[in-house]
This record gives C-alpha cells, structure tokens and sequence, in this order.
C-alpha cells in the first residue's frame, strides 16, 4: 500500500526558522525545530503530568474509560497534527498549542473553576486560559536560568489567542503583552485556530462517548439529533447486530471524520477566497480562516445543548460538580484564613504576600495546581477530625 505524499509547508504556514523566538534567548537545538522543542517542554512540564488526574467531566475515581484533561489533551494534539498536515501547516507548532491549551484547568474541570472564579471575584477573579499562560510563563519553575518554559513567541501567541483575538486581557497577560507584544487583537496563526476546533471536535465525540458510557442518556436519544443520528442509524444499518460497545465506537470515529472532512473544506475554500501569502496575512485578517461549514456549526449547537441538557447538568453530574464545588470553596477558605496549614513553600510565599490580593492569587495558584485526588484529599486531611495530616 502506497503512503501519503508529504505536503510541503504552506507560504502562510509558521516557520520555525522564522521564529521571533523566545523572551529569553537561548542557543537553538541541532536536532529539534523552535517548535519541537516547545512541545516536548510542554509535555516533559509538571503542569501536563497532572492533567492525568485532571477530570474531564466525571472525577477521576468515577471510572478507568472516561476521560481526563491529559487524554482529551493528546486526542485535541492527534486531530489537530492530522489537519494541519493536510493543509501543509507547521504539524509541530499546532501540537504544542493543543498540548497546553487545557494546563490551567482546575481539579474537578469547569465545577472548580467556578467556584475558584466565585472564592476570588474580589481578587481579580480565576480563568483557566489566563492560568495556562501563567504556568508556561511564571509558575513552571524547573529551569536553572528561567521561570515558565520560555516558550517561543508563535507558540504563547497560539496558547493565549487559540479562541481568537483577546479584546480584554486579564491583568498578568496585559502586562506580559506590554512587554513582549502578542498582538492580541489581531487572529492567530492558523496552527493555534486549528487546535482550538480540534478541541471542539474532540469533546463533543468523546463526551458522547463518556454520557453514553455513564447511563446518563442512550443511542436512542441521539438517533433524534442531526448529523448524529444519522451517523448511528448507519452503522447500525450496515452491521446489524452489532453489540452496543462497537456500535458507538464505530459512530463516534465516523463522527470525527466527517467533522475533520468538513473543517478541511470550509478552511480550504476560505484559504481560496482569501489567499493569504503569509502568516501576517493570516493574523491581520477580518476573521477565523479556519472554520466549520454553517451546516457543520448548527449541528454542533444542537450536539452540544443536547449534552448540556441531558449531561453535563443531569443530576448524578450535578451532584458531584456541588461537591467539587464545596471541596475548593473550603480549601481556599481555610488557606485564606491559616496559611501556615500549607505546604512550607507554599506557606512562606502566602504569608509575605504584600496584601489579601496577592495572597489569594498564591492560594489560588496552589489549589489550582491539584488533581481531583489530590484537593480530595487535601480536604480530607484538613476536615475530617479522624483523618491523619
């Protein structure tokens, strides 16, 4: 069998040797691109080896299948290098970008950010992309010569603006941006808008996967919906008798295809229409190059308020979201109040905070950081009278 030809990297594509490099400049590796090497500094980060025990939407302890911030991070990095190969982009800036985009995310997924987000409002607030930044430039403190990774410019840039341009800037972005310009009202590279619908196509296939594996709705109820029921009913009418375990992986994969054809089409007849020649081009455009059909984009709306009704609000995902949300509202509440209860690093950074403010951000930062077992049992230790500290 024949392998695909390589395609050659478009003119609008990021070129490592074009790189504006990095805040702090380093010698370039002989055997890794700018952008290789940012990857692998992302995945070899402590922040990604948490995402393991990181929920996607069911705590990690619910169940060995469902999935966790790290697995939904490596499928977002396979679906975005596939599409960006086809459309002769930078495979390994757009892999990067996928790799970090979910590193700010709280223990308990979007139930621990609220409630973070509710415990701080007085102090600037929590918001999982704004904390992603922060890790790779601050909070990573392994290197010698530098806090962060000290990542190259394209690869922040595609972190902060991967959703798009960034109208208002959170406090520590704003004030890095005035440093080191991102240029956050412009779009970005086309790697970043690849990875951020690589995420879209990512969660909403494998939360069918996870809401069908939970009990929380079945294949009957998606028979109803667009493009997925037609999809189901197919492979149901060309393998009669499947059994229900490769009825909905044979679907879910077939999903992900036809949602990959279709952003490759529209992307490719923008590209057409606006036949950007570099990646200037690109940011400087009026809006996204990369995109769904208007077709493709309804069905999503209708996927994901059918998921929003019937899973990420059920009540047995309720029950636990007002128990996550409990867990982190209590731990910032005692760290506020008794520092000296966290770890000795930890500990000496709250108490010479200069003020409230900046102590609850190195609170927050702190519970921020926890996997789902960890704040579950840091919780434990601290409220339970029987528990052993």
């Amino acid at each position: 069998m024949s392998q695909p030809t390589p395609i050659a990297l478009a003119s609008h594509a990021c070129d490592p040797a074009a790189s504006r490099g990095r805040l702090r400049s380093e010698p370039e590796s002989p055997t890794r691109t700018a952008f290789q090497r940012d990857r692998d500094r992302i995945v070899h980060s402590g922040a990604f080896r948490k995402l393991q025990y990181k929920t996607q939407v069911f705590v990690y302890h619910e169940g060995d299948y469902y999935r966790t911030r790290l697995t939904h991070s490596l499928e977002v990095a396979q679906i975005a290098r596939s599409v960006s190969r086809q459309l002769g982009l930078n495979e390994d800036l757009a892999e990067a970008v996928a790799l970090a985009h979910d590193l700010g995310h709280t223990p308990f997924g979007h139930a621990g950010e609220e409630a973070l987000a509710a415990v701080t409002a007085q102090h600037g607030g929590f918001d999982h992309n704004e904390q992603a930044f922060r890790i790779l430039t601050e909070l990573e403190a392994r290197y010698a010569e530098f806090d962060g990774l000290n990542l190259t410019w394209e690869t922040l840039e595609g972190v902060v603006k991967h959703n798009g341009p960034v109208a208002e800037p959170r406090a520590s972005l704003a004030a890095f941006s005035q440093a080191w310009d991102l240029e956050l009202q412009g779009w970005p590279s086309l790697e970043a808008q690849v990875a951020a619908l690589a995420d879209d196509i990512a969660y909403n296939n494998h939360d069918i996967d996870d809401g069908l594996r939970a009990g929380l709705f079945d294949i009957e109820d998606l028979l109803e919906l667009p493009l997925v029921g037609p999809v189901f009913a197919e492979v149901r009418r060309l393998y009669p008798g499947i059994v229900p375990a490769r009825w909905i992986h044979e679907s879910i994969r077939r999903l992900i295809n036809l949602m990959v054809e279709d952003l490759l089409s529209e992307t490719r007849r923008r590209l057409e229409r606006q036949a950007p020649r570099s990646v200037a081009e690109v940011r400087g455009a009026g809006g996204p190059t990369v995109a769904f059909s208007g077709a493709m984009r309804q069905n999503d709306r209708v996927l994901r308020a059918f998921l929003f009704t019937r899973m990420y609000r059920h009540y047995l995902v309720n029950r636990q979201t007002s128990k996550a949300k409990r867990v982190v509202g209590e731990l910032f509440g005692l760290y506020m109040q008794e520092p000296n209860t966290l770890p000795e690093d930890w500990r000496r950074e709250a108490e010479s905070a200069r003020d409230e403010t900046a102590r609850a951000r190195v609170v927050a930062d702190y519970i921020a950081g926890m996997t789902d077992r960890y704040a579950l049992e840091a919780h434990r230790k601290l409220f339970d009278p029987y528990a052993r500290p």
